[in-house]
């Protein structure tokens, strides 16, 4: 599980390999990197008021968006075929995974936006352990 203090020890370190590029390399690093990292905001709202897995989409999680959007379009379903008990179990079953993520979406998606410039420091040849 992700702790603040593990994904904040990681950004620093990784900001200060950033530090060491030249300017050159530090601009072309930030425009790259630009169009991936995520808002957690943006995350946060979208979990918040779409609870059927967009802001699994956002970070590009398709695998667990997809999961996440039918098992929330089966739960319609099931209420409106007359089995509302079951659907509102699955329901409530999605919200109580997802609030996990609403109220760690700060941690979640700064980790992602870590592991976008481990990917990119390294494809710059930056030792990145």
């Amino acid at each position: 599980m992700l702790t603040k203090k593990d994904v904040n020890a990681e950004e620093e370190r990784l900001r200060g390999l950033i530090r060491q590029l030249s300017d050159i390399e530090r601009k072309a690093f930030y425009e790259a990197v630009r169009r991936e990292v995520k808002d957690p905001d943006t995350y946060a709202v979208l979990n918040w008021f779409f609870i059927c897995g967009l802001h699994h989409f956002y970070l590009g999680k398709w695998w667990r968006g997809a999961i996440n959007l039918t098992g929330f379009c089966l739960a319609i379903l099931l209420m409106g075929l007359g089995m509302a008990n079951i659907g509102v179990v699955v329901l409530v079953l999605i919200l109580t995974i997802e609030l996990g993520a609403l109220f760690r979406a700060q941690i979640i998606v700064q980790a992602w936006n870590n592991a976008i410039y481990r990917h990119r420091l390294a494809q710059l040849g930056v030792q990145v352990i």
